[in-house]
């Protein structure tokens, strides 16, 4: 026997890493349809789901007043039917066709969301055309939406996260801007909504000539503009021009709204005011400082609300744009969201303060900054790895009056953006004495010691 203990096998070279490639979020390209369609096109090698956003303006500030939620019934009909198919007839050709098709109602704009196969892309784009040139609208299944929105409205008001957020937007706002009202309506205005009503949204505000429509994906293989004209350039509308929003104000003055939630063992945090958006030019040191304080497990308010003290599963600090207005600015909602257990109401209020003011006083670390942009910069090609995700994003930016290359830039700021520049944002963002606080629980047992904290005048009301 042989005592040569070489092996027998052969072993193959160990794969090396390649070279890296610079990566960016895309610049799309322009057109026009003879419709006056505006085009944003981005081709995508590889992505054979093709993603097709259009922005539509109508905004809810234009519904009709006592009629809140029409907007949102009208983007839900779009799919029931046109007038060549039954609702069933559409829903069965979109099948076919492998596509999905999405719709909602905004502040900003109704959005409407196609994906369909790149290989079906142009009996997609019929489909979503025809919807948009002659939805069917029928009345029975008007009712149905309607009826369906009623059933969400009850369990909104059961939901203590939907439920802080209808309570601050209703306190931050005066009561006759939309921004102060449910997005898709209360239960006295949508069950008002009938045929009519939608039929009368859609004349006014649904035209192609201030419409945009987002395409990415894997554009290979015919020709785009040509295809959009044959389906979704056969829509014909009057000559419209885009609408105006009036400028977003608020009363951020700081106070305690308690939703009395009687006997729950949980309190749901909702910490808010307006700050700048996108607009802004401190817009990405913002977000850096934001994710700092409240981006991740690691940030500040979960290091100590969650690991040190275990008050919670998880506290969120972010920035949701609202709308823009007419001279090209907007505000932004700034805000902290958790939920802690009832008699850890206060204790968590009172930490959630000193790290706000420890933040003032003594600012972000470098470790925190490099960490944040290693994570933002760093996950943005995964993030964006779906066409979907980009034409998400693109769509965003239309309906904020952005130019194309936003996104890009962004990135290019976040990267080189230094620790003093993001702890300016984040202690300008989130100022101890001008956060309006909402809580939804129980009343009996948190107010005294909330109020005991000297945050703001504390005001209880029913859920």
């Amino acid at each position: 026997m042989s005592s040569d203990p070489t092996p027998a096998m052969t072993f193959h070279p160990q794969p090396q890493p390649g070279t890296s490639t610079p990566w960016a979020f895309p610049t799309p390209e322009r057109a026009t349809l003879a419709n006056g369609i505006t085009v944003l096109h981005c081709h995508r090698p590889g992505q054979q789901l093709v993603s097709v956003d259009l922005i539509l303006d109508a905004p809810l500030a234009v519904e009709p007043e006592g009629l809140d939620g029409v907007a949102g019934i009208l983007a839900r009909a779009l799919s029931e039917g046109t007038d060549t198919l039954t609702a069933e007839q559409f829903a069965g050709e979109l099948e076919r066709a492998g596509a999905t098709l999405d719709a909602h109602a905004d502040h900003p704009a109704l959005r409407v969301s196609l994906e369909v196969p790149a290989s079906r892309l142009e009996r997609g784009l019929t489909l979503l055309g025809d919807a948009l040139r002659a939805p069917a609208l029928p009345a029975d299944e008007i009712e149905r939406l309607v009826a369906n929105r009623l059933d969400e409205i009850v369990h909104e008001q059961a939901n203590p996260a939907r439920r802080a957020a209808k309570a601050l937007y209703a306190t931050l706002f005066e009561a006759d801007d939309r921004l102060s009202r449910p997005r898709g309506g209360t239960t006295d205005t949508v069950k008002t909504v009938d045929r009519d009503a939608v039929k009368a949204f859609y004349d006014a505000h649904i035209h192609p000539a201030t419409t945009t429509a987002v395409i990415v994906g894997d554009l290979t293989g015919g020709d785009l503009l040509a295809t959009l004209e044959t389906t979704l350039g056969t829509w014909t509308g009057p000559t419209a021009k885009p609408g105006t929003h009036a400028p977003v104000t608020a009363d951020d003055t700081g106070r305690v709204i308690i939703v009395d939630r009687p006997g729950s063992v949980q309190t749901q945090l909702l910490i808010g005011r307006i700050g700048p958006d996108r607009h802004d030019p401190t817009w990405a040191a913002q977000i850096l400082g934001t994710y700092c304080l409240g981006g991740t497990l690691t940030s500040r308010l979960d290091r100590v609300l969650r690991e040190e003290k275990g008050y919670t599963y998880g506290v969120r600090a972010f920035a949701q744009p609202l709308r823009s207005a007419a001279d090209g600015t907007g505000r932004a909602l700034i805000a902290i969201s958790g939920s802690v257990d009832t008699d850890s109401t206060a204790p968590a209020l009172a930490d959630t303060w000193t790290i706000l003011r420890t933040l003032a006083a003594e600012g972000l670390t470098d470790a925190e900054r490099d960490e944040a942009v290693q994570y933002l910069v760093g996950v943005a090609p995964l993030k964006y790895e779906t066409a979907s995700s980009v034409g998400a994003t693109l769509a965003d930016q239309v309906e904020q009056n952005l130019p194309d290359d936003f996104q890009g830039e962004i990135y290019r700021q976040l990267a080189a953006l230094d620790t003093e520049s993001a702890t300016r944002a984040v202690v300008a963002a989130f100022p101890p004495d001008r956060l309006v606080t909402v809580l939804v629980g129980d009343a009996a047992t948190i107010t005294e010691p909330v109020r005991a904290l000297g945050i703001g005048e504390v005001t209880v009301i029913a859920n």
